[in-house]
């Protein structure tokens, strides 16, 4: 009995292969006439499969598959000197949308030592560049709306801040008018945290640049002579979410509003600093002044609403409050040693 060449079996394995894969894939000769072309191939691109076997790459179809970029790569693929690794072609059928496609490329030994062969498969991904196209504009879309809020609650407490100030110049009770211009203050130090929000692209609050805004916005309205009273930041390079630099946030104006009022009386000279620093979930908040230290006995203060607001915000961020001689001064420092997520009971700082 004759035997019969190993090759034509492996031939013959490689074409039921290519014919009945799933995916769009085409079996070429060197000189790239079509050996095989799998149903799915013919099928996606409206290919009479009786037809395409024997044919040139470049005659398939209308002639769409004349494409010399992606002959030239082929040509070099079937030398040895190039491979086709994610190619991207847009591929244009008469009255119909472009699609995109990514095509691969290799050479096949499919047991023919005289002739290289080529097999080429073919992904459309128009559908996903569409719909990455789409989640890409919703992203964007969302991006531009979430500022224009930003922007326009800004604006908002800006108005809200403004009518404070007015009111509180109306009334003629002391007292009305201190709650009024606290309120103020509370209400400006959110503004500055909006102002951060709406440029910032991660939704992550730089420290440094907001307390800074803060205290300017402070002294502006609370300092009369900037040559006897100044508020200094000194803040490392930390950014927190939005919801920590909030409750921060709050945490400063109270104590830097509180200092202002009672640590320098009878027009006396000095400064407060704002202080943070963080190493990894580890942070320490601190507000100092060097005026005239902690009153005791009689004379010592009450805790009023900025001091409940203080204590629950410094709760709820899982910090130890410690008041402390400055020498002279006063120094608060909250410092968070946790590594638990934040709580979120901050109802009593309503």
């Amino acid at each position: 009995m004759q035997k019969i060449p190993t090759v034509h079996f492996e031939a013959a394995s490689t074409l039921a292969v290519v014919v009945s894969s799933n995916e769009p894939l085409l079996f070429l000769s060197d000189d790239q006439k079509v050996i095989a072309a799998s149903a799915s191939f013919c099928r996606a691109f409206d290919i009479d499969p009786k037809t395409i076997c024997g044919q040139s790459l470049s005659e398939i179809g209308n002639g769409e598959w004349a494409l010399p970029r992606l002959a030239s790569l082929l040509k070099a693929t079937a030398l040895g000197s190039a491979t086709i690794e994610a190619y991207e072609i847009d591929f244009q059928r008469p009255n119909e949308k472009t699609r995109h496609l990514v095509v691969n490329a290799r050479t096949l030994d499919d047991g023919d030592i005289d002739h290289i062969r080529l097999l080429l498969a073919i992904t459309d991904v128009t559908d996903v560049r569409a719909e990455a196209r789409l989640k890409d504009d919703l992203v964007r879309d969302n991006a531009i709306l979430l500022q224009e809020v930003q922007h326009r609650v800004a604006n908002s407490l800006q108005i809200i801040a403004s009518v404070l100030m007015q009111s509180a110049r109306r009334v003629q009770s002391e007292e009305a008018r201190g709650h009024l211009h606290n309120a103020h203050h509370r209400v400006m130090s959110i503004a500055a945290l909006q102002r951060q929000l709406s440029m910032s692209n991660s939704g992550k609050v730089e420290l440094r640049h907001y307390f800074t805004q803060l205290c300017q916005s402070l002294g502006a309205s609370m300092i009369a002579d900037p040559d006897r009273l100044s508020i200094q930041v000194a803040v490392d390079d930390s950014a927190v979410a939005a919801d920590v630099s909030v409750r921060l946030g709050l945490v400063v104006t109270e104590l830097v509003i509180n200092a202002l009022k009672h640590a320098f009386p009878d027009e006396r000279p000095g400064a407060i600093v704002i202080d943070y620093h963080s190493s990894g979930k580890v942070w320490t908040l601190s507000v100092t002044d060097n005026g005239i230290g902690m009153p005791a006995g009689r004379d010592a203060l009450k805790a009023g609403l900025g001091t409940g607001i203080v204590e629950a915000l410094a709760k709820s961020l899982n910090g130890d409050i410690q008041l402390s001689d400055a020498g002279p001064g006063t120094a608060v420092t909250i410092r968070h040693w946790e590594s638990a997520g934040l709580r979120t009971d901050i109802s009593t700082a309503a």
